[in-house]
């Protein structure tokens, strides 16, 4: 094992803490993205749209398609952990208070750090969550899903991504520079952070 590599404890205690530690980081993350107005990732493109029709908060739209989801669960005999049920019920709550919080960037220098800060911290906050081994969050467990089904992992992620993505703008929420830097970022850089906290 490298030195540099951090094994975390696999207690229950310790594994919760990294789940509801990544769970309150992804709010955050996700909170970042939306309040830098540079472009959102593909999943919270959607929901802003979705916010932005119905009048709810973003935290409650993540809520209610998180939910929605899980109802895609059943024909995909996916099984649902601790996991999965605290991010449906957290994160959106986690994203709404840090939306509140965090002061808006005016100049576009403090929204590229925004931008950038929201998908350094989504990808740390998914490893934390997922690492945590209580369950997938329920988007992940479409693909998973998906990939039960028949499909690549590649092609399940690009269509269910390409779909939201595409619904969100058709409803108005914000694509730009920070949904492409987030497409393009999010891989190498979930890959890099598993030299400090590895999913295993």
């Amino acid at each position: 094992m490298s030195e540099s590599t951090v094994n975390l404890p696999s207690s229950v205690p310790a594994r919760l803490v990294r789940l509801y530690g990544g769970l309150a980081l992804y709010g955050l993350g996700i909170a970042l993205q939306v309040k830098s107005g540079l472009g959102n990732a593909p999943w919270n493109v959607f929901h802003e749209g979705l916010s932005m029709r119905t009048g709810m908060s973003i935290g409650i739209a993540l809520l209610v398609v998180g939910a929605a989801v899980m109802l895609l669960w059943i024909p995909m005999r996916q099984r649902p952990g601790l996991g999965t049920i605290s991010n449906v019920l957290l994160v959106g709550p986690f994203a709404d208070a840090a939306i509140f919080l965090l002061p808006t960037p005016e100049p576009f220098a403090l929204q590229s750090v925004y931008m950038v800060l929201g998908v350094v911290t989504i990808a740390l906050s998914t490893l934390l969550y997922i690492g945590a081994g209580l369950g997938p969050g329920p988007r992940d467990g479409i693909m998973t899903g998906l990939v039960r089904l028949g499909l690549s992992v590649r092609l399940a992620r690009l269509s269910i991504e390409v779909t939201v993505l595409v619904a969100g703008w058709l409803l108005g929420g914000t694509v730009g520079l920070g949904t492409v830097v987030f497409a393009l970022a999010i891989g190498p850089l979930t890959q890099a952070f598993t030299r400090w906290f590895p999913l295993t």
